[in-house]
């Protein structure tokens, strides 16, 4: 405890003592009286003076100010299941939002490439699978990343070879996914568990899976050196339809009512916790993005879409293509929050996610501000 500067002053009512020289007695006395109550009152001060400072110390701190931010950086894949993405960022629905902030985009080909740009700060938020969003959640315990919205549900699916019938001839088979780690990854390595095959993340196992991106997928089965691929919308309809692949698994036949998340609206916490405005801006562009596809007309969601796959990817869809990868996919602001522990739980399966708690995970409560409307969190963060 620090004294105030009046504790180190000398006290003007103190007797100077000369060596030598004898005070009278009485007058010391009387001297030494007023020099104990002058320390006393100063003492006293000097203690109030400490005890409101701790006082305030104390007080909880002011909430940190916030403001929107300079910048937004989006990530986005260029795949039919991102649409709000393609939508959003082609039509300026999410700039007009945004106002004064700029946006900027990247674009990514899977789930763990953009988790790892967003926690090392090269993007704010990113359109994304839910499992590689659950992964960073973990990891983290709780402190990487919220999930702020859905995007779409459906449109994933297991692609294989015309002499491939069942599961069963599927062992010792070379299969690929987009990215180790990844929702459709973690959906192939839990489906094949399910079978009784046994697969690792080195490659090895009953089944051999090789994580792949989607355009090497297309090349390398068409090359015959891949026997299937459990790919999203419009890649596995580009094996089916350009070459010869069927369909052996629709993933939507693995979940009750046929619903299950491809894509979900992801936010670095920290960013969120310095930027609310913002946030909240790039959920009305979202939410506008959405109703836009659900509105639409086949035809212009299709050249909608196809035009910004022409600038990312190089070039448009045939239209056979982006019509049955449109027919597969549902655009939904809802994450659906009630699958993910069996997400979470398959990707403990594959063995590409830890246990865990994942209470908290959802903050739902701008979408449903922006909307008017209550979408569940099912007890998994906040709505």
């Amino acid at each position: 405890m620090s004294n105030t500067p009046e504790s180190h002053k000398p006290d003007s009512g103190t007797t100077r003592i000369v060596a030598g020289e004898t005070a009278p007695k009485p007058k010391r006395r009387r001297t030494l009286e007023i020099g104990l109550a002058v320390g006393l009152v100063l003492l006293i001060g000097a203690g109030a003076a400490v005890a409101s400072a701790v006082s305030q110390n104390n007080q909880a701190a002011p909430a940190p100010t916030t403001t929107p931010a300079a910048e937004l950086k989006l990530g986005y894949f260029s795949n039919v299941t991102h649409g709000p993405a393609l939508v959003g960022t082609s039509k300026g629905l999410i700039a007009k939002e945004l106002g004064e902030t700029k946006l900027s985009t990247q674009v990514f080909n899977a789930g763990p490439a953009a988790i790892e740009a967003l926690n090392a700060g090269a993007i704010d938020a990113t359109y994304i699978g839910p499992n590689p969003a659950i992964n960073s959640f973990v990891k983290s315990k709780g402190e990487s990343i919220s999930i702020i919205a859905g995007a779409a549900s459906g449109g994933a699916q297991l692609v294989v070879k015309p002499e491939i019938n069942s599961a069963a001839d599927l062992k010792g088979k070379i299969l690929s996914s987009p990215q180790l780690g990844g929702t459709q990854d973690v959906a192939l390595r839990a489906w094949l568990g399910d079978q009784g095959f046994k697969t690792n993340t080195d490659g090895s196992g009953d089944v051999n899976i090789n994580p792949t991106e989607n355009a090497q997928s297309l090349k390398l089965f068409q090359d015959g050196k891949l026997d299937g691929a459990w790919l999203p919308e419009p890649w596995a309809s580009r094996l089916v339809l350009e070459a010869g692949a069927k369909v052996l698994v629709d993933e939507k036949d693995l979940w009750e009512n046929g619903d299950f998340t491809t894509t979900i609206l992801i936010v670095n916490k920290k960013f969120a916790a310095e930027h609310p405005e913002t946030v909240k801006a790039l959920l009305k562009g979202h939410v506008e993005s959405v109703n836009w596809l659900n509105s639409a007309s086949a035809e212009e969601k299709a050249t909608t879409i196809n035009a910004v796959l022409k600038d990312t990817a190089g070039k448009p869809l045939p239209a056979n293509v982006i019509e049955r990868a449109l027919q597969n996919i549902k655009f939904t602001t809802d994450p659906l929050a009630g699958t993910y522990n069996k997400l979470l739980e398959d990707g403990v399966k594959a063995g590409t996610t830890q246990q865990a708690d994942i209470n908290g995970i959802f903050d739902l409560r701008t979408l449903n501000e922006v909307e008017g409307k209550k979408t569940s969190a099912a007890g998994l963060g906040q709505d």
